[in-house]
């Protein structure tokens, strides 16, 4: 068995939360798990707890749209791996998440003995699974969305996540603690980036890019 120190447990349910924590907890004894009900509250807690060793993500968190809360983890804490711990259970949805930086994959629906087995082999660096999902499954090919998020800067991607949430340029100001100039500029580095002309048609772009496939949604 594996050492683990601190994980990171992101899902707005709270009894899977609970039920999560206890199995984690009763698997590696002293372990320090941090349980966040939204996005936002996760981004607070990575600001201080950046040497945890693993997050267990939702892919329904408030205050992200589809895959956008896990490619922002991946820009800001590139070294800490991500699951995706989901309802999904279709192989696109599962495909997608590892192009969108993934380190595995674990359907809810999992009885609690396989959910600490994958999370015991992510640690451990193995790409997981479900059980009889196969790992050659063709992912999407990498498109020029996401090539163009590749340039954008972390705090780039969190206006951009806001720009989708409907927020004005004076509200993200204060959420990040700066001017509106700065947001100002910001957004021009955006839109040359994604190739648009306004926080509009970058909204859009972001939400229809990130968003869960349609046909996927439960």
């Amino acid at each position: 068995m594996i050492a683990a120190n601190k994980v990171i447990i992101a899902d707005d349910h709270p009894l899977f939360r609970d039920a999560l924590r206890q199995a984690l907890n009763k698997t590696f004894g002293q372990l320090e798990i941090i349980t966040c009900g939204s996005f936002a509250t996760l981004q607070r807690t990575l600001e201080h707890h950046n040497d945890s060793q693993l997050i267990l993500l939702d892919l329904h968190m408030p205050g992200a749209v589809g895959f956008s809360a896990l490619r922002y983890l991946g820009l800001r804490f590139p070294g800490i791996p991500v699951a995706i711990v989901s309802a999904h259970e279709e192989h696109a949805v599962m495909m997608q998440a590892l192009e969108h930086g993934a380190s595995g994959f674990i359907a809810k629906s999992s009885a609690l003995p396989d959910i600490i087995d994958a999370v015991q082999r992510i640690m451990l660096g193995d790409i997981v699974l479900p059980k009889g999902v196969d790992l050659q499954y063709p992912a999407a090919p990498n498109t020029p969305f996401n090539e163009q998020l590749e340039t954008l800067t972390p705090k780039q991607f969190r206006v951009l996540m806001m720009l989708v949430d409907g927020k004005i340029n004076r509200e993200i100001a204060d959420e990040l603690c700066v001017t509106e100039a700065t947001i100002k500029a910001h957004l021009t580095e955006i839109f040359k980036k994604l190739g648009v002309s306004n926080r509009t048609q970058a909204a859009t772009l972001a939400s229809q890019q990130l968003e869960v496939e349609a046909q996927n949604l439960l």
